[in-house]
């Protein structure tokens, strides 16, 4: 299969690097010093049993891709850049090209059907690192992710049918899931916590702090009438398939918006997470100071270049 992956970060190189060395067509599509060093070195896949170097073709924009019209892209940039990646997608692309969301939050996919009629939902569990420019660490063992997908907003496919067979041979779970928006909306409970980590370490996403804000979001979607799959359910589905193990670079330290701050990027995604609860909140009548106030510190410390766990959990709590 020939895949287009935008965004060559922490999900999009493992899960482009993965359907390489398993045999598929891949280009990434990476922007700035990430760009550069997949470009010059290719691309340094780390898992906990091996590193290997990929030289995996990668472009500048979605315009220096050549397009046959039989390319599934599989969108893996922050939500924040979900708009920046569309228009160039839009303008290259053509418009009947499935585009999968591999991608935290549950705004993305809306946004991409109002360009894309073949959108596809994808919940990604898969513990990940990038830190350092075209190096990427996969530190899920037996299998290195879990990536179950479906057609948005709801329904499988061929298509669905066709990318999940590809994850699956090369190293990761996947099935087409018709339902995809509820296991989508179960990941974005969780991802509450991924503010509490970036703000206060990894230690406290087991705090109250992180409860509160799940408990605020769990109301959000009750008063919105949003389907979202049982915790027990979700459980069940990880069991047994995702653990935690280091690579050769050293242990997992944190997710997606730990990692924010610790590259100093200036932007984090808790706008598409505690924000999209915050709106739920105001849309619905439901208050949530946690999460409104979790998304304000987040973006205040990827702005001011704050390393990750520069605060306490006592002291965010006081501010309530």
């Amino acid at each position: 299969m020939r895949f287009v992956v935008v965004g060559a970060g922490a999900i999009g190189g493992i899960v482009g690097g993965k359907l390489h060395e398993a045999g598929d067509d891949v280009t990434f599509v990476a922007r700035g010093a990430n760009l550069e060093a997949i470009g010059s070195r290719g691309l340094t896949l780390e898992t906990p049993e091996a590193s290997s170097t990929l030289n995996v073709p990668v472009a500048a924009s979605p315009a220096d891709v050549a397009w046959h019209g039989d390319e599934i892209v599989l969108l893996s940039v922050k939500s924040q850049d979900t708009e920046r990646a569309l228009a160039q997608l839009e303008a290259a692309a053509p418009p009947t090209t499935p585009v999968v969301c591999m991608q935290n939050g549950v705004e993305n996919e809306r946004r991409v059907i109002r360009v894309f009629s073949n959108t596809y939902g994808m919940c990604v569990m898969c513990p990940a690192t990038h830190l350092e420019p075209g190096v990427v660490q996969a530190h899920s063992s037996p299998v290195t992710g879990i990536l179950d997908l479906g057609r948005y907003p709801s329904g499988v496919d061929e298509t669905a049918a066709l990318v999940a067979a590809a994850l699956g041979s090369a190293t990761f779970e996947s099935v087409p899931t018709a339902t995809i928006m509820a296991w989508k909306y179960r990941k974005l409970i969780m991802n509450l916590a991924n503010a509490v980590e970036a703000l206060c370490g990894v230690d406290a996403r087991s705090s109250e702090l992180a409860t509160l804000a799940q408990v605020e979001g769990e109301a959000c979607l009750e008063a919105a009438g949003i389907d979202v799959v049982s915790v027990e359910r979700d459980a069940e589905r990880r069991r047994d398939l995702i653990g935690l193990a280091g690579t050769r670079s050293g242990p997992w330290h944190g997710g997606s918006s730990w990692q924010s701050l610790a590259r100093k990027s200036g932007e984090i995604e808790a706008d598409f997470l505690n924000g999209e609860i915050a709106l739920l909140g105001r849309l619905y009548g439901i208050d949530t100071p946690v999460n409104s106030l979790l998304q304000r510190l987040a973006r205040d410390a990827a702005r001011s270049g704050n390393a990750p766990g520069s605060q306490s959990v006592a002291e965010i709590l006081s501010m309530l």
